[in-house]
């Protein structure tokens, strides 16, 4: 039996949920409260950070590592492409949402300065509108299945009503693609108690 560490409300453990939830993979999920680790966490994980996966003797504690693993020990349905040159971009577009929404994020829920919280939300707000136009090429984030880029984005853009980010008329196509994700039973099934009450109605 594996095991997940996971942050109830934390973007990067909802994000391992989902894709967890996506292989309908039968595991023991594990909620830690940030700071207040158990004892077997801290023997396992040096960096004690959350999302960590144990599966027998294999301790994984990134992210990114954490969902690449499982959609190849769980192969049905796969989460990325074949291509190698597609893989490599969808890997670089989850790098880069890493970077320009998730660190913002972080940033804002420990930032105490309303001000710097407000810049903060007005810089990741542009970040999300700035791909826009992109949710129209395909049903999915440029592509035509389910992928771990959109594990990735789905848990920013039900956050959106929490960072107190607006979704303009004008971004039609990201709405529909919110409404149809969050509709997924997977997406469903990923959601904690708390995050069901941060997210989109």
């Amino acid at each position: 039996m594996m095991t997940l560490f996971s942050a109830p409300g934390e973007l990067q453990s909802h994000r391992v949920r989902i894709v967890l939830a996506e292989k309908s993979s039968e595991i023991d999920v594990v909620s830690v409260v940030p700071g207040r680790y158990p004892e077997d966490l801290l023997d396992l994980n040096p960096y004690r950070s959350l999302p960590t996966l144990v599966d027998r003797d294999l301790v994984l504690y990134d992210a990114r590592v954490i969902i690449d693993y499982l959609d190849e020990r769980f192969p049905h349905p796969p989460l990325m492409p074949v291509d190698p040159v597609q893989r490599a971009q969808f890997r670089l577009l989850m790098y880069r949402i890493e970077r320009d929404w998730y660190e913002r994020a972080t940033r804002i829920d420990r930032e105490a300065d309303r001000k710097l919280q407000a810049q903060l939300r007005k810089e990741l707000r542009d970040s999300i509108l700035e791909s826009a136009e992109a949710f129209r090429v395909k049903p999915f984030f440029l592509g035509d299945e389910f992928s771990l880029v959109d594990a990735t984005i789905a848990p920013m853009l039900w956050r959106l009503r929490h960072y107190e980010i607006d979704v303009p008329p004008q971004a039609q196509a990201m709405s529909r693609y919110m409404a149809m994700v969050f509709a997924r039973p997977a997406f469903r099934a990923s959601l904690s108690e708390e995050e069901r009450e941060m997210g989109a109605p």
